[in-house]
């Protein structure tokens, strides 16, 4: 389930208190600094239990965030905060520490010890919270990265702010069924990349093992639409070989090639569905999904859907005109 959050739907005067009743039920409590005119006090977003992970999601002019000694005391299993800037910047605080983010960077927080977020320019993070039980992890471990920032720099940060921002923005659209099911390998992949920046670096090893599937397929739908994506491209870029690569994924049950032209099939299909495609000729739709040869891909994807391309496109643009 998805909570909505609209300050624009409340009335000026009780946005405030109707932010702050929202956040405490539904995430943490926390005092929030607003505009002083009540008028200009503007916050969107979702918020989502998916499994044993709460994730909030959030874009508002508010400018600063405090967990207070005293708010620290209430009955929420201590968790920890997993930040994600989107845009802008801000500064997490907590202890003698404090990290200021970009878009992309990351901050750790534990919800047992007061924390402040400061945003001059106003919030716009997914939070995603998780009880320390969840996590497993060593007990110092916190304590060595809360109010660190987390940079995309390392390999298996830059996958989980790939994947968190893919994951935050498409909950809306998911099934609870589904959701659930991101659950799990989402709580994995956050301890692996809190594990990768432990002093330890024996401690990082079994992490980046155990998420190199995830990363390879993460690197392969962010470039998914260039011509020259290849089983060598994409080994060497993960410092492994082909042959190994073709091994871990089969262990998942995945073909490379095919899983590369199905995605690209797919992605051809959707545009082709869209207002307006009808404008821009098809095999141009096809050549920015990595498809050189037209004669190919009226093939493959007639083979895939079961028509030719225009047939699709026109078909559904008869749909569109009956609607």
């Amino acid at each position: 389930m998805v909570l909505i959050l609209d300050a624009q739907q409340v009335r000026p005067r009780d946005r405030a208190e109707a932010i702050r009743e929202t956040i405490w039920s539904s995430v943490v409590r926390v005092e929030i600094e607003h505009q002083r005119d009540p008028r200009r006090i503007a916050a969107r977003g979702t918020i989502s239990d998916v499994g044993r992970l709460n994730v909030c999601s959030v874009h508002s002019n508010a400018t600063t965030v405090r967990r207070t000694p005293h708010l620290t005391h209430d009955d929420l299993p201590p968790s920890v905060f997993f930040g994600l800037q989107v845009s802008g910047s801000s500064m997490v605080v907590q202890g003698e520490r404090e990290a200021m983010l970009r878009p992309g960077d990351i901050a750790l927080y534990d919800t047992t010890l007061p924390y402040t977020l400061v945003n001059d320019s106003g919030i716009h993070q997914h939070f995603f919270r998780i009880a320390q039980n969840d996590l497993a992890l060593p007990a110092d471990a916190l304590t060595e990265l809360t109010a660190l920032r987390l940079s995309r720099s390392d390999p298996v940060l830059d996958l989980a702010s790939t994947y968190l921002q893919r994951m935050a923005d498409h909950l809306m659209a998911a099934n609870d069924c589904l959701a659930t099911d991101l659950s799990e390998p989402t709580i994995e992949l956050i301890r692996a990349a809190i594990m990768t920046r432990l002093p330890d670096p024996r401690l990082a090893r079994e992490p980046l093992n155990g998420t190199l599937e995830l990363r390879i397929m993460e690197y392969v739908r962010a470039h998914l639409a260039e011509h020259d994506l290849s089983a060598t491209r994409i080994a060497s870029e993960h410092h492994i070989s082909v042959r190994h690569l073709y091994a871990i994924l089969a262990r998942a049950g995945i073909s490379l090639g095919d899983w590369i032209r199905e995605q690209r099939l797919e992605e051809c299909r959707k545009e082709l569905t869209k207002p307006g495609a009808r404008e821009t000729p098809i095999f141009s739709t096809a050549q920015r999904w990595g498809f050189v040869n037209a004669g190919h891909f009226s093939r493959v994807f007639k083979e895939a859907y079961g028509m030719s391309p225009r047939e699709w496109r026109d078909r559904r643009r008869a749909e569109h005109q009956d609607d």
